[in-house]
């Protein structure tokens, strides 16, 4: 059952979820070439998701040594059920995370991993996230989206975060671009059967798993403290104006002719 707090909540953030689900980005895509323009920005929201969802684990549960049960036992069970999911789905028999996923979709289809590929390298040598982000030719609307997203870790709060995550998510994505997915995919042989394969899968895991259980996450974290309910409603609202703010930039990256068609 859902708490009266989180019937609040989403009944704010509703407009924004709404603007989201209809933008006018969806509405552009006219060729691969602007797919592969999109996934060339949405890479590093796939990035930054990851690492949204490792700090709640690691705020959750525990993962140092000695170890210690935490508090949260209902959270550390959902937070860790959405890892198992997003860290080692299940890809034609290969254990793959969500992000490798995506990009060998990136691959498949022809677009360009170097910036990704560049700004992981950076942070593998142990460059810190600001200076690989500036450094590896991310797109803006990228750079922008993923600084957001790490104000939101940096700033400490699980409850926040826990809402950022929840409500951020992939799974508001409307009929038309899967079925532009679709018809792209079959003029091109089977080129973005993977991207496919992922966007059903997010909608699919989002929708009847890691959706319910984010909420309850959010729900058992914020418990009845009017305060962290505030926090979570404004981090909520802050990551889906992020998201629609990434949507924006993106469409602007595309070709005139159909960005100025979509509106």
């Amino acid at each position: 059952m859902i708490s009266p707090q989180l019937q609040a909540l989403e009944q704010q953030i509703l407009p924004l979820t709404q603007q989201l689900g209809q933008h006018h980005l969806y509405r552009s895509f006219d060729s691969i070439d602007d797919l592969r323009t999109f996934m060339e920005s949405h890479v590093f929201a796939v990035w930054d998701f990851m690492c949204l969802l490792k700090t709640l684990q690691r705020g959750i549960t525990c993962v140092d040594v000695p170890w210690r049960p935490s508090a949260l036992a209902e959270s550390r069970r959902l937070i860790n059920e959405i890892v198992f999911g997003e860290e080692s789905d299940l890809f034609e028999g290969q254990p793959l995370s969500h992000f490798e996923l995506y990009r060998m979709a990136m691959q498949q289809c022809g677009a360009d991993t170097s910036a990704i590929d560049s700004f992981l390298a950076a942070i593998v040598r142990g460059t810190s996230w600001p200076r690989a982000l500036s450094a590896c030719n991310a797109p803006e609307p990228a750079r922008r989206f993923v600084e957001s997203t790490f104000s939101v870790i940096e700033a400490g709060k699980l409850h926040a975060i826990a809402a950022a995550f929840t409500f951020g998510r992939e799974d508001l994505i409307p009929d038309m671009f899967r079925g532009f997915l679709r018809d792209q995919d079959e003029m091109l042989g089977g080129q973005l059967s993977t991207m496919r394969w992922y966007i059903e899968r997010h909608i699919e895991v989002d929708g009847e798993e890691h959706g319910p259980m984010a909420l309850r996450m959010v729900s058992q974290l914020c418990g009845d403290d009017p305060i962290k309910w505030h926090e979570a409603t404004e981090a909520a609202s802050f990551a889906i104006t992020a998201r629609i703010s990434l949507w924006d930039g993106i469409a602007n990256l595309l070709p005139q002719g159909s960005a100025s068609v979509a509106h």
